[in-house]
């Protein structure tokens, strides 16, 4: 993959996004007073450890006997709040902007964000599969693929490209309709924060004035219609992440990096050190890598905290309890999870309500307990039992 680098000192701040230099609280009712906060320093604080819906109730895998995650459309409305039933504080979901790219110039058809995760849209019509890229659609024709909200309307089918290369029917149990940015923050549970991931393709190599004009796009909207719920923006794209954080000040910025689980051009996505630096030069608040880079490399997770970063996990892994139990201990601060139900209420049961005990009982150490130090050898060990935990 090429990424081209570019100088973010030289970007102009987006006028319409407000700006307060003093400490920001990004309150929901699910977080205690203390919120979210992005303070004078630009450090943030994240005040419990989270639970964040991964594309809402969960992500589809076509190819699985798990009906758990063939259960609800990812990156829906009805996925967004079937995920807010539960005792999460996020939902995380994949923003696109559908506007038309060619080469080094960008010709506008609608610039309105969209969810969706996959570079490519996939139907089938007379028996011919074709694919459209989601960038180059306007917005009513990627809102005219699966269902349709019109009463006897029926939308153009829908397939998805497996890892491997297979074009499946995208069928899940409970389906919905594809939806917009200002759609999924109009409809979806006010206390219910958004971790909004700034999705670019890999394979294409983009210029600064059309990243900054993408990036803009989608602050105008999260300007618009944000209020109080409290927002988080990540991006695998280094410059994107570092732009957006140039671009306003008022929501924490993460870099999403694989942790050295996968090999990429651009050197700053291939390591948890490599992503420590990219987010100490933009002034970003945080980390959210593969749990498997965490496990691999669990001496990276101090010198991330002495860097005053944040850090969060995605992954399969994340769907085993032991396992994220484990993060917790280690002091790591949340979670990106398909099962939501299981997850949120093991988090509930082995880290929340036993806190919250002590601290009723008045015991001033329950927190600093709740956090156990291992030495080196003892993590080794205990990380060495994280592969028997994935045969559950």
């Amino acid at each position: 993959m090429a990424l081209k680098a570019v100088n973010v000192t030289d970007v102009p701040n987006l006028d319409q996004v407000p700006e307060n230099n003093a400490s920001l609280s990004l309150y929901s009712s699910r977080f205690n007073s203390e919120g979210l906060k992005l303070n004078s320093e630009a450090t943030f604080k994240v005040p419990k450890f989270l639970v964040i819906g991964h594309r809402g109730h969960g992500m589809n895998i076509l190819q699985t006997s798990d009906s758990r995650m063939k259960a609800i459309k990812e990156n829906t409305i009805l996925s967004f709040n079937s995920a807010a039933k539960f005792p999460i504080d996020f939902i995380e979901f994949d923003v696109q902007v559908t506007l038309l790219f060619l080469g080094n110039l960008f010709v506008t058809k609608d610039d309105c964000p969209v969810i969706f995760h996959d570079d490519f849209i996939f139907s089938e019509e007379d028996g011919t599969v074709f694919e459209k890229r989601v960038t180059e659609l306007s917005l009513e024709e990627f809102l005219c693929f699966g269902p349709q909200r019109e009463a006897g309307k029926q939308g153009k089918s829908l397939l998805r490209k497996t890892k491997d290369g297979k074009i499946l029917n995208w069928n899940v149990e409970i389906d919905d309709s594809f939806c917009t940015l200002a759609e999924t923050f109009q409809k979806v549970d006010p206390s219910l924060g958004f971790n909004i991931e700034l999705k670019f393709d890999d394979h294409i190599v983009y210029q600064q004035d059309h990243l900054i004009h993408v990036l803009q796009v989608i602050l105008q909207v999260v300007s618009e219609y944000a209020k109080d719920r409290p927002i988080i923006f990540s991006s695998f794209h280094p410059d994107a992440a570092q732009l957006v954080r140039k671009l306003q000040n008022t929501y924490p910025v993460f870099f999403l990096t694989n942790g050295g689980t996968q090999v990429y051009y651009d050197v700053r996505r291939n390591s948890l050190e490599e992503a420590i630096k990219v987010c100490m030069e933009g002034g970003l608040q945080g980390i959210v890598s593969e749990v498997k880079g965490v496990f691999g490399n669990p001496g990276a997770v101090p010198r991330i905290k002495e860097s005053k970063l944040s850090l969060l996990t995605y992954g399969k892994l994340n769907n085993v309890p032991e396992a994220v139990c484990m993060q917790h201990l280690m002091g790591i601060d949340g979670v990106i999870v398909d099962f939501v139900q299981e997850i949120s209420h093991a988090v509930d049961d082995m880290i929340i309500k036993p806190l919250n005990e002590g601290l009723r009982e008045g015991d001033e150490e329950t927190e600093t307990k709740s956090k156990l130090q291992f030495s080196q050898q003892e993590l080794s060990f205990l990380l060495k039992l994280i592969p028997e935990l994935i045969q559950h």
